[in-house]
């Protein structure tokens, strides 16, 4: 097969775009999850600065006083929480390090032999041992990053502040850029932003929601170092699989071994009962409402995404898979050919 001069700069072109995709994918990728986390942020905040462009009628002071909210409201309280924060994670690493394993067990299994107990004693703990310096250990590496962080809070902002500015610009860019035909870009432009509504407020605000319930039992039944674990709840909350079940459990384990049975029972009973069902019974519905996607392949894509791409994948996942479903169902009904094209094929 012979090539002309003609193909031979096509190749070349495509070449040349392709290297410089990749040399741009290495130049960002140290901040990509910063800008991800901006472009989110920013999607989550672009209703509250349309609505300000109606009053003030400039884009950037609309793009200006919505990132200084973001900043009030997000990065703020962070600032201020850190120096609470941290000695009571440091707390809870020493007294994992310090806690009488042993007794905890004799007080739960009462008639078990000394053989059983001595072998759960020597289990659990070189797990909390192992889990207390696996803790202290990344506790010293944000501490040594807290720089690195700083830059990355900065990209957030300077990108947040852009696209909520230049959001019209930005469209349209990457609408000429789509190679789906114009008729078919709305529907797959509607169908992200259901999923994406779905995935962001479901898995954030539920997340959110239950964390706070997990802090006011904290609080409610006097558990030590409320914040920083009512921050831990929170963060397992929003994570796919785990949950703050993780943070109560060995909680109540603790507050039954101590023999608190009164509020050990109440503190139970509140998490099994409040806690939990916020989570079965909200999370579903609210990821699903907005979608006819099944909550199973929701799931399935925010736990894939989230090992493959870390927290950013909770939403990515499910994104990659709405759209490979898109394509299968058009490849199944014989009308892909029409997702680039206008022509009337179906």
């Amino acid at each position: 097969m012979e090539f002309n001069e003609k193909d031979i700069k096509k190749f070349s072109m495509l070449a040349i775009i392709v290297l410089f995709a990749f040399l741009t994918f290495l130049v960002i990728r140290p901040i990509l999850m910063a800008v991800l986390g901006a472009l989110i942020l920013a999607y989550l905040f672009m209703p509250l600065h349309i609505r300000l462009l109606d009053f003030v009628k400039n884009r950037s002071v609309s793009a200006s006083i919505v990132s200084f909210i973001l900043i009030l409201v997000v990065i703020v309280p962070i600032w201020f929480l850190i120096p609470i924060v941290i000695p009571q994670v440091s707390e809870i690493l020493r007294f994992a390090q310090i806690i009488d394993v042993q007794s905890i067990i004799k007080a739960l299994f009462p008639t078990a032999s000394d053989q059983f107990t001595g072998q759960m004693s020597i289990v659990l703990d070189g797990f909390v041992s192992n889990l207390g310096r696996a803790g202290l250990e990344k506790l010293t590496n944000a501490l040594i990053e807290l720089p690195r962080i700083a830059l990355q809070l900065f990209i957030i902002c300077f990108v947040f502040f852009f696209t909520l500015r230049d959001h019209q610009q930005f469209r349209s860019f990457m609408a000429d850029l789509s190679p789906f035909a114009p008729s078919k870009q709305k529907i797959l432009i509607q169908h992200f932003k259901d999923v994406a509504d779905s995935v962001i407020y479901g898995q954030i605000i539920i997340g959110l929601v239950q964390g706070a319930l997990a802090g006011i039992g904290f609080l409610l039944f006097g558990v030590k170092n409320a914040l920083a674990l009512t921050i831990l709840a929170t963060l397992l909350s929003i994570t796919p699989i785990v949950g703050p079940f993780i943070v109560w459990v060995p909680i109540s384990i603790y507050l039954f071994a101590a023999g608190n049975m009164p509020i050990a029972i109440g503190y139970l009973l509140y998490n099994a009962l409040i806690v939990s069902t916020v989570d079965n019974i909200l999370r579903s519905y609210l990821v699903s409402r907005r979608t006819n996607l099944s909550p199973a392949i929701i799931l399935i894509g925010m736990v894939g995404g989230f090992f493959i791409f870390g927290v950013m994948g909770i939403i990515l996942g499910p994104l990659i898979l709405a759209y490979f479903l898109v394509f299968l169902k058009s490849y199944k009904d014989k009308t892909l050919y029409t997702l680039f094209s206008d022509s009337k094929t179906e």
